[in-house]
């Protein structure tokens, strides 16, 4: 939406475009947190942590600090989840668009699919890692074969297919 919540001129603060584009998502965020976001200290806080947060690297380029606990990343991602009716798919899903080619998506869903590391981003960060970066190679290669811009992160391609390979509606989680 409106070229990408991480376009150089936004990628360190949040907008109302970026509320929009998680409302797609099927996800609300409630307007005293929006205001506060936008235009409030939680907007001047995220905007600090963002600066802290690569805006050009892949997860699996990435160094494990980068998203481990402590991080930057982290302590954006808890200080959204502890917002009023936000938690950790919203806060996930408001990340993800800022840092595309870095944040994963971890939504009901990829937990459902994938389970309940202890540590999502890094335990992705290291499958991506493994045999020489094929897992990354391989997200690319759908990429490519689906005929999608360089502009489509391999994280997000990693994550479109955990959502068409989950089982139907109505399917419950162990």
């Amino acid at each position: 939406m409106a070229g990408g919540g991480d376009r150089r001129q936004v990628a360190d603060r949040f907008t109302a475009e970026d509320l929009v584009a998680v409302q797609t998502l099927s996800v609300t965020v409630l307007a005293p947190v929006a205001l506060d976001l936008l235009e409030g200290p939680l907007g001047t806080q995220l905007s600090e942590l963002l600066r802290g947060i690569p805006s050009d690297t892949d997860l699996s380029d990435a160094d494990v600090s980068v998203v481990a606990d402590g991080s930057p990343a982290y302590r954006a991602w808890c200080l959204l989840e502890d917002q009023y009716k936000i938690g950790w798919v919203i806060a996930g899903k408001l990340l993800a668009p800022k840092r595309p080619r870095l944040l994963p998506v971890y939504d009901r869903v990829v937990r459902c699919a994938l389970g309940h590391p202890p540590s999502f981003w890094t335990d992705l960060r290291t499958a991506l890692r493994e045999d020489d970066a094929a897992l990354h190679h391989r997200l690319l290669g759908l990429r490519q074969s689906a005929g999608l811009p360089e502009t489509v992160s391999a994280l997000r391609v990693a994550d479109v297919a955990v959502w068409m390979a989950h089982p139907a509606p109505g399917h419950r989680c162990p």
